[in-house]
């Protein structure tokens, strides 16, 4: 049995996921990294409240890197009638984010990136960006982040970006009573 090349085979995954009807995934030089972090999907709960604390509003441009299933593009996309983009270097995650834009009917409003968050070229478009990843990676985003337009808001679910002061840090409780924290920062960021 021959070998298929991961470069080759992300790249199918990548075709065939555009070949998908109504779907949109825009996908970068195929990704040659493994995902930093393993895909715990963000409590829906918190996914409200996230969104609920970057003040998102009509004309925003929603970025959440690290996508995973994408159930923060899709609730920005319902609730808040935004356009959202999903961020994602691995291929399942992408295909599965696609299925929820599908699933929701808002293939109008979301687009899916498989692609590499830290070599984004398009994240200047966004005025909210969430982020689900541990303190050293949103650390290593902040170069990116920085050069946001100013009044753009980041929301980080349970986890700071050490070296800035959060605009906002908000304590909340899941239904079921799990406590969790939301932290906020506006560009520009304010140093600790």
């Amino acid at each position: 049995m021959r070998r298929v090349p991961l470069a080759l085979l992300v790249l199918l995954v990548s075709l065939v996921l555009v070949a998908v009807p109504g779907a949109q995934v825009l996908a970068q030089p195929p990704a040659t990294r493994t995902p930093d972090v393993i895909f715990v999907p963000t409590p829906q709960e918190a996914v409200e409240k996230m969104l609920e604390v970057a003040g998102v509003k009509k004309g925003d441009v929603v970025f959440d890197l690290g996508c995973g299933d994408g159930r923060i593009v899709v609730t920005a996309a319902k609730k808040y009638g935004v356009r959202a983009v999903g961020v994602d270097i691995d291929p399942e995650r992408v295909k599965e984010s696609l299925e929820n834009v599908k699933k929701n009917k808002v293939e109008h409003l979301v687009t899916i990136i498989h692609g590499d968050i830290f070599t984004l070229k398009n994240l200047g478009e966004a005025s909210v960006v969430t982020l689900y990843l541990l303190p050293d990676l949103n650390v290593k985003l902040m170069p990116q982040l920085a050069k946001l337009k100013p009044g753009s808001r980041i929301v980080s679910y349970e986890f700071d970006m050490r070296g800035t002061k959060p605009k906002q840090v908000v304590k909340a409780t899941t239904t079921d009573g799990r406590q969790f924290t939301v932290y906020r920062w506006d560009v520009p960021f304010e140093k600790e």
